[in-house]
C-alpha cells in the first residue's frame, strides 16, 4: 500500500472516533512514519505525551503536541491484503488514542484493544 492511501486509512480511522471523544482531545497530533523506532522495529504505533489524566494547570505553559505516530512498514508487514490494513490501522488509532486519554496497556488489552 502506498504512503497516500496509508495516510488516507489514518484518516479514515480518525474521522470514526466518535464526536464526543474527539471534542475532547487537547494538543495531540498524529503522523504517519514509515519506520518504527529501531529499539521497536516490529511497533504499529506509539502515543508520546501527557495524558489528559496526568495534566495539570501548569502542564499547558509553553507545552508541545502530544504525537501519535502510526507506523506504515511495521503494519504492512503483518497484513495480508488492504483491508487487514485497514482494520490495523484503525485498532491502533483508538489503541493510541485511548493512550491520550490516560488508559493504560493492560486495560486496553481487557477491553479487547490490545
Amino acid at each position: 500500500m502506498a504512503r497516500e492511501e496509508f495516510e488516507d486509512a489514518v484518516r479514515d480511522a480518525l474521522d470514526g472516533i466518535p464526536e464526543e471523544l474527539a471534542r475532547v482531545m487537547d494538543n495531540v497530533v498524529v503522523l504517519v512514519e514509515d519506520h518504527a523506532p529501531p529499539d521497536e522495529p516490529d511497533l504499529l504505533g506509539l502515543y508520546e505525551g501527557t495524558p489528559l489524566t496526568e495534566r495539570t494547570s501548569f502542564w499547558a505553559a509553553g507545552s508541545l503536541p502530544d504525537r501519535i505516530f502510526v507506523y506504515r512498514l511495521p503494519t504492512l508487514a503483518i497484513c495480508d491484503t488492504r483491508d487487514d490494513v485497514i482494520e490495523e490501522v484503525a485498532i491502533t488509532v483508538v489503541h493510541e488514542i485511548a493512550h491520550h486519554f490516560g488508559i493504560d496497556d493492560d486495560k486496553l488489552h481487557e477491553l479487547g484493544w490490545g
